[in-house]
């Protein structure tokens, strides 16, 4: 894999678009309108805010791009925050939740002074569409039929759930592991880039993941997903649920480690984890924000006539109020990441915080 040098927005756009015939342009707008949308709004932002192209993935005569974005503070010493959408290309709500995001950050650049006065003490980086081909496949894996969320070099230490946790029998079968030990997939060797490049050596990192899948409720999810036993950043997590829930004291999210629901092998957040704790004494916590599809389901039934409609609201009206609905979250851990040295638990308060953390996540698990 190897990383194109950085344009800025407008340059690495117009070099996409122009290497693009018509048969493709008319592919992408009926395959992956995202893609094309995502294209449009970095081709008007402003010049503060930079594109590079990760890695192409081939499918379907065409080659598309894996987009990095990147605005904010420069310091190596600046707090960052990582938002990924589109790792399973089925969840399009992932990737078009954070690109609504990436909307409102981008107008509001251009008269916002406090924005602008936040994005300096913070370093955004963004991959909204992780899975092009996939997305543009309409189908949870990558083009080579591999679950990127299944894909890292880690094993779960107990019992996964069948199947759910990952499975080498088949690449025409979901939750498909691949060959990890050989090496993750182009698009997870991208994400590990940006992890490298962006985490480690910083005081404190916050890393979000978009998806939907089946649930009642919208849930925060924190590693593990390959033990049950507490992360050693857990009082830190306990501290991000505390501030959250005292400014936002009617949210509707649930915070849960993913162990709570299943184990899986492959789990890429639990790798990364571990991989940044062994080379930097910094904090990282990342997270997944997992939208409960069911609720759009029970709303309008005939979605289950559609194998998107399992994963996305469908409804114009249920859409809109999707995206949204998220602003305030995601606002919320770009302001924490900034004000993180005014509520990351000091020595005396995390063997307080760590405590609670277990009584409250992990009392069953004993």
């Amino acid at each position: 894999m190897t990383e194109l040098r950085v344009l800025t927005p407008h340059t690495a756009i117009a070099e996409e678009q122009a290497t693009r015939d018509g048969r493709q342009r008319r592919l992408l707008r009926s395959f992956l309108p995202e893609m094309v949308q995502l294209e449009r709004l970095l081709a008007e932002a402003p010049r503060s805010v930079t594109t590079r192209i990760l890695d192409r993935i081939p499918v379907a005569d065409m080659s598309l791009p894996i987009y990095r974005v990147d605005l904010g503070s420069e310091r190596p010493d600046a707090s960052s925050m990582v938002l990924v959408g589109g790792v399973h290309g089925l969840e399009r709500i992932g990737t078009q939740v954070v690109m609504a995001w990436l909307e409102s950050v981008l107008a509001r650049l251009r008269w916002d002074d406090s924005l602008r006065k936040l994005l300096q003490t913070v370093r955004v980086t963004i991959l909204p569409i992780l899975n092009p081909g996939g997305m543009f496949l309409n189908q949870r894996s990558n083009p080579g039929g591999v679950d990127l969320m299944r894909n890292a070099p880690i094993v779960a230490q107990e019992r996964s759930a069948f199947m759910l946790g990952g499975q080498r029998l088949s690449g025409r079968l979901p939750w498909y592991i691949g060959a990890p030990e050989q090496g993750m997939e182009a698009e997870n060797l991208a994400l590990e880039s940006v992890i490298n490049d962006v985490v480690p050596g910083r005081p404190f990192s916050v890393a979000l993941d978009c998806h939907s899948g089946f649930g009642w409720k919208d849930q925060i999810w924190f590693p593990y997903a390959y033990r049950r036993r507490p992360m050693r950043r857990i009082a830190s997590v306990m501290a991000l649920k505390l501030i959250w829930e005292q400014a936002y004291p009617n949210h509707d999210y649930q915070f849960e480690p993913q162990s709570r629901h299943y184990l899986t092998h492959g789990d890429l957040w639990d790798y990364f984890y571990k991989q940044v704790n062994r080379t930097s004494d910094g904090v990282f916590l990342p997270l997944t924000l997992e939208m409960g599809s069911w609720r759009w389901v029970r709303k309008r039934p005939r979605q289950l006539l559609r194998l998107d409609g399992l994963f996305n609201p469908q409804a114009p009206h249920r859409h809109k109020r999707v995206l949204r609905s998220h602003l305030a979250w995601l606002d919320f851990l770009l302001s924490a990441a900034a004000a993180h040295e005014n509520w990351l638990p000091a020595r005396e308060q995390e063997s307080m915080l760590r405590e609670a953390a277990i009584m409250h996540w992990y009392r069953d698990a004993q």
